[in-house]
């Protein structure tokens, strides 16, 4: 470690701290590949030095390409509500560091944050870790002081080496399989798969989210191998009214451009495929994105499992929890509206999978013309996402303010390889500001791309 880049003083502010954990450790959403650990070496001997905090309190551990994030969420939602004091580890965060570490969705104090880094600052010296594996060994040690019943734990990248993966959880969640990240996960899904089904453990129960055929035999062999119970929320679930909206009070008659501005919940009846005899039991989610009723099975299944080894979860805790997953966690970024005038949406999807989704939701969103806020990252292939995009949008070309970020006319010129067109900027709210300021009444602006494109606009 090169210490001439930053020196740590005592009685540090919260800013100085998150200065010297940017500048000192490096960090892959800002670096990249550079960041990734290959082992979990780090992480142990940070554990270890802190007395194995992730052994003092119950996990639940959630992976996969697409989906982990508000899965996390939504589990920790409906644990806290059933009256569990829960835990929530994420990442990335979008506006502040202490995001990715709640406790019943309260961020983690910004003292505890300066405290832990001065008090164990020669261990950084010494082990060297990555700002990930920093802030795994934080929120671990957070969440052994402050007693947690249980924590959700979201796979930062992959699985096998993720360096959450020092953890034995309750249950195992893998909501699905994608391309993203294959310069360090592998060129193929079977080897993506491969990677994420890592985080299955000996005898360890595993839901994995959607059935999917190219790699469902990775995850059934991984779990024999282990002996891990295992099943698939797709196949155990079906949905009875799938994307339906519940709408605001104040929508003008017959005007689908009306109902989808005050949409507020998405509206889903779940029946279990095994018991057809069962009613099916109806949901609210406040988050909105059709996407995610691929994720309500995941999280149904894994209550059904934890209600196995004695949580007590009702319905109804679960209903709660649903209708108010952001106010109880603080999750952001999912099929978000910022504006209701002019309309403007914004979403993290950034992979082809997620890209997919997103453009779904656009095309069921009445509008006239798309103004499409675009920034992405720099180590990623983008023909794929660009190679799906509609010609018919005007774009707004940006680059997010990370060192990873492409820059705004790199990704123009690529883009208008693939018929889209439009104007770069100098940053990401340069060119939200522009979108808004261009868009008529009945247009959609939208925001994406990119993870850390959100992160400027939320």
């Amino acid at each position: 470690m090169d210490h001439r880049l930053w020196t740590i003083k005592k009685d540090m502010t919260y800013p100085e701290t998150l200065d010297y954990l940017y500048a000192q450790l490096p960090m892959f959403t800002r670096v990249g590949s550079s960041a990734f650990k290959k082992d979990l070496t780090n992480t142990l001997a940070l554990c270890q030095v802190l007395g194995n905090p992730h052994e003092q309190f119950k996990t639940i551990h959630v992976g996969g390409t697409n989906g982990k994030g508000s899965t996390s969420h939504m589990l920790a939602a409906v644990l806290q509500t059933a009256g569990y004091k829960t835990g929530l580890y994420t990442s990335p965060h979008l506006r502040d560091f202490r995001e990715r570490i709640r406790i019943n969705g309260e961020m983690i104090p910004e003292q505890a944050v300066v405290d832990f880094v001065d008090e164990h600052r020669h261990n950084f010296e010494e082990i060297e870790p990555s700002f990930f594996e920093m802030t795994v060994a934080l929120a671990f040690d957070f969440f052994a002081r402050e007693k947690v019943d249980i924590a959700v734990i979201e796979v930062g990248l992959g699985g096998r080496l993720d360096s959450t993966n020092i953890i034995t959880p309750l249950l195992s969640v893998i909501t699905n399989i994608g391309w993203d990240h294959m310069n360090m996960l592998g060129d193929t899904l079977p080897l993506i798969a491969a990677e994420k089904a890592g985080i299955i453990k000996p005898g360890i129960p595993v839901i994995i989210g959607e059935y999917q055929p190219e790699v469902a035999d990775v995850f059934i062999t991984k779990a024999r191998l282990e002996n891990a119970p295992i099943s698939f929320a797709s196949e155990l679930l079906e949905a009875g009214s799938e994307n339906k909206e519940a709408r605001g009070e104040n929508q003008e008659a017959g005007s689908e451009r009306a109902e989808a501005r005050n949409a507020k919940y998405l509206e889903l009846g779940l029946r279990n495929k095994n018991s057809p005899e069962l009613q099916a039991l109806n949901y609210q989610l406040d988050l909105n994105g059709s996407y995610q009723t691929k994720n309500v099975k995941s999280v149904l299944s894994a209550v059904d499992q934890l209600r196995l080894q004695g949580y007590a979860i009702t319905d109804g805790d679960v209903q709660s929890a649903l209708r108010q997953v952001k106010a109880l966690t603080g999750l952001r970024g999912r099929w978000d509206t910022l504006s209701d005038s002019p309309l403007v949406i914004c979403d993290t999807g950034h992979n082809p999978e997620g890209i997919a989704e997103v453009l779904k939701n656009i095309a069921a969103t009445p509008h006239q013309q798309l103004r499409f806020v675009m920034g992405m990252v720099n180590d990623k292939d983008s023909s794929k996402v660009l190679g799906m995009l509609p010609q018919n949008a005007i774009y707004y070309f940006c680059k997010p303010d990370i060192p990873r970020g492409l820059d705004a006319e790199t990704l123009k010129l690529k883009a208008e390889s693939f018929g889209l067109h439009g104007n770069a900027y100098s940053s990401v709210q340069a060119a939200f500001q522009s979108a808004k300021a261009a868009a008529q009444k009945n247009d959609l602006v939208f925001i994406g791309g990119s993870t850390f494109v959100v992160a400027e606009v939320v």
